[in-house]
């Protein structure tokens, strides 16, 4: 009785705090929280706030003890308490308080046992929620962001454990993030250190269920009970919402930990994963730091660029997801580093595959063969990410991207700025070139100038239509795709696909406007140009059908597009000189050819006189179509480009009726009012320098054609080149039939001339010309600077002697105004 005394009578002497937190844990703990003691504590709290911090720091003495005795019962009654002392009192009063409640979910936290961590967890979080007014400078998170991560790669046998723990953590970092972002401190969780834990361990749990739906199929929407109890889907959210809080100080902190986390579960080949990563990224950013995340994938390319090819694939393609999401708000500087660094990786591919290829030059392998078409694969995602990148830009900025390209085109005389191939030769060089264009032709894609001028500028148009990209049908046939993307302004290029005859072309529909002053200006700049690419175009051995639509949709474009009278002049002895390439056959073409390039001019003059609509034209070009369709079919598309078709043994013994006549052409032209005179005048392609330094059949035949025609092969041509030219020698030229066979043959002989005879006699002749100008020229410059008259006389050496003879003043003869 004495004992109990003295116990009640100590019990009476402890502080009043630690007795109201003791009358909250009832006897037996499946009793749960005595309320009423629970609301008394409560008040008392509230009352006198500077008793919090003994409060905690008893409750964790408790609670402490009962986690190592496993009395769970009691810290789950501790636990609540704490947590409705954290709910009651207020944001002011709660400091004290803290550090306390910390070290007891810290000791939950480190517990093994899944229920005391998942209690801690929860805690955490409600205390997360809870806003205060001023922050704590002393107060890190370092032991909660590493347990939490912990826990986000739980291992436990049990599925529902292991799921709950993991569900808990990545609660827990949310958290932490959401604790910390609102706290003037914020910068601390934006440290590698803390990011290097929080990413992968979202990841983690975000790459689990991706595995499931690639073997199930897409998931379906999930409500909300199911996000709470799906990991991936709370790590994901809890993804976006660390990027949603990023600023532009951190952002590359928050970023970094993916690469290191797709690179070291190899999950750049398959892609799938690391492609909805940066999706999440993309649209969870605020979009003016989007050319950060750019940044950093192209800098990771780099670091990567000796990997095997799928692993490069596999970073382009997420470049491609990336800016496919940057490209519609800010991209910021980053417009030309990205095409820059692409570019750069497309020449190293190239240079990788050319590598490959010698080095089993003689064995071809299987390994060596998955190589090449591995790094295919590399290309054709830069290519894809180039174009999809290039036609979400505004027009302003797409223009300079495609100058840019161009500019790395290795063409003649843009070795400055073009991609160095001089160690990958001529085949590496080819395949740069396909892979810029392509690049470029996506570029162009859909792109719509106000004039030709701007879609077309010089420094983009003399690379474009170089002889450097002729020497393949491949390049031929993409330098014409770009260049009907640019021309083509009003969507018809469809309509004319494929190279035919058409009965109605005004069943076309076709669309067209008033030619404008700049169309017409550019094309007496640059049309010489494009008729010359067309030309050369046609002369080349290796066309294919392709080769041929392309061309005629090209002249068909032109037609739309640019056409005034004076280019339907120039366009329509375009034709006669290509109908002439076939007839002639001065490059000694296959009958293929010389019948495909026969076709391609009746299809274009078929549309061209329906367009221009001048009747005596169309019958006469109807006509000669009728007459080849009965006679002569292999000269008609319809006919020629079918797979079996019979073709002529020589084009020589043909009639004029299947042939264009330029007379006929003139005649009908000139009734309706247009200048003919330049019909009578035979086209001849311009010539370059980089022609001159060319080896290529086709441009040394051109080159002789201009001097035939400007300088003449003899002294006869030059008589003749004397003959005044008035009213009836042009109206006898239009009419006499037999003068374009002569200039025909002529210029055969001409041409032969320069093919076969010898160095030695061209020189010569070429120095009696020079010979006979040079005397010429002295006798000029003898009377015109032959000094007058003097008194004093004049030197005359006779005999090699000197004499002066002077002349009387009398004798001088004065200008009648002296």
């Amino acid at each position: 009785m004495g004992r109990k005394g003295v116990c009640c009578c100590c019990a009476a002497l402890r502080p009043r705090y630690k007795r109201l937190v003791d009358n909250i844990f009832p006897e037996d703990p499946k009793d749960g929280l005595v309320k009423a003691d629970m609301e008394k504590l409560t008040f008392y709290a509230v009352s006198a706030p500077e008793k919090l911090d003994r409060i905690g720091a008893y409750l964790a003495e408790r609670l402490s003890r009962d986690v190592v005795r496993h009395r769970y019962g009691y810290v789950l009654i501790a636990m609540e308490a704490l947590d409705q002392l954290l709910m009651a009192c207020h944001s002011q009063s709660i400091k004290p308080f803290v550090e306390s409640f910390l070290h007891m979910v810290a000791k939950l936290l480190e517990s093994g046992e899944p229920k005391l961590q998942v209690l801690g967890t929860n805690s955490f979080v409600k205390f997360a929620n809870i806003e205060e007014d001023t922050p704590s400078y002393h107060r890190r998170y370092d032991f909660f962001v590493s347990r939490f991560s912990a826990m986000c790669h739980s291992c436990d046998h049990d599925p529902e454990i292991q799921t709950e723990i993991r569900i808990a953590g990545i609660r827990g970092i949310q958290g932490v993030v959401r604790k910390t972002v609102n706290d003037e401190l914020r910068a601390t969780i934006w440290e590698p250190q803390h990011m290097d834990k929080i990413v992968p361990s979202l990841l983690f749990n975000m790459q689990k269920i991706e595995d499931i739906d690639s073997r199930i199929g897409p998931p379906s929407s999930p409500t909300g009970g199911e996000k709470e109890e799906n990991p991936a889907l709370l790590a994901e959210n809890c993804f976006r919402e660390l990027l949603g809080r990023a600023t532009y100080g951190n952002m590359n902190n928050a970023v970094r930990p993916v690469f290191a986390h797709l690179d070291h579960h190899r999950l750049w080949d398959p892609n799938e994963f690391a492609v909805s990563c940066f999706k999440i990224i993309m649209y969870s950013i605020q979009a003016q730091y989007s050319h950060h995340v750019i940044q950093e994938i192209l800098g990771h390319l780099d670091v990567r660029k000796r990997d095997s090819p799928r692993v490069r694939a596999g970073i382009i393609q997420v470049l491609l997801e990336a800016v496919a999401i940057a490209a519609k708000g800010s991209i910021g500087p980053t417009v030309l580093e990205v095409f820059n660094t692409l570019l750069k990786h497309l020449r190293i591919s190239v240079d990788f595959e050319l590598g490959d290829r010698r080095s089993s030059a003689g064995s071809a392998t299987f390994s060596t063969s998955s190589k090449e078409s591995d790094e295919r694969i590399v290309q054709n995602a830069i290519i894809q990410t180039i174009g999809f990148f290039g036609s979400n830009l505004p027009d302003y900025q797409r223009s300079e991207i495609m100058m840019f390209i161009m500019g790395k085109v290795p063409v003649f005389g843009t070795t400055s700025q073009s991609l160095d191939t001089s160690h990958l030769g001529d085949l590496g060089t080819r395949r740069i070139q396909i892979m810029l264009l392509r690049s470029l032709l996506m570029v162009t894609s859909g792109y719509k100038a106000t004039t030709i001028t701007n879609a077309l500028p010089p420094p983009f148009l003399d690379p474009l239509l170089s002889p450097s990209l002729m020497e393949d049908s491949e390049l031929r046939q993409l330098v014409l795709e770009i260049l009907h993307n640019l021309i083509d302004r009003h969507d018809n290029r469809a309509k004319l696909r494929g190279i035919r005859i058409i009965p109605d072309v005004s069943d076309l529909k076709i669309k067209r406007d008033k030619i404008s002053r700049q169309d017409v200006s550019f094309m007496k700049k640059h049309g010489q140009q494009l008729y010359r690419h067309i030309y050369l175009g046609c002369k080349e051995e290796d066309n294919v059908q392709k080769n041929f639509e392309l061309l005629f949709t090209s002249l068909a474009l032109i037609t739309i597009e640019l056409a005034n009278e004076e280019v339907v002049i120039d366009l329509i002895r375009l034709a006669i000189a290509l109908q002439d390439i076939a007839i002639i056959n001065e490059d000694n073409l296959p009958m293929f050819n010389r019948c495909g390039v026969m076709a391609l001019v009746a299809a274009y003059l078929n549309f061209l006189s329906q367009m221009i609509a001048v009747p005596a034209f169309c019958q006469h070009v109807s006509k000669v179509i009728e007459t080849r369709s009965l006679e002569a079919s292999y000269f008609l598309p319809e006919t020629i480009f079918k797979d079996k078709c019979n073709l002529p043994k020589s084009l020589e013994k043909h009639e004029k009726n299947l042939f264009f006549l330029t007379n006929k052409i003139a005649e009908s032209l000139g009734g309706s009012g247009y200048s003919v005179e330049r019909l009578s005048v035979p086209y001849v392609p311009q010539v370059t320098d980089e022609d001159r330094l060319s080896r290529r059949k086709s441009i040394v035949d051109t080159v002789s054609i201009q001097v035939d025609i400007l300088t003449g092969n003899n002294i006869e041509d030059k008589i003749d080149n004397t003959e005044e030219i008035t009213f009836e020698a042009l109206k006898k030229a239009i009419d006499n039939n037999g003068l374009e066979e002569q200039e025909k043959e002529k210029r055969r002989l001409v041409i032969e001339k320069f093919q076969k005879a010898p160095f030695e006699e061209i020189a010569a002749q070429c120095e009696t010309k020079a010979n006979f100008l040079h005397d010429r020229l002295a006798q000029i410059l003898e009377l015109t600077i032959r000094p007058p008259p003097s008194p004093s006389g004049t030197m005359t050496i006779t005999a090699g002697h000197a004499h002066y003879q002077s002349v009387p003043v009398y004798e001088m003869k004065f200008p009648d105004l002296f």
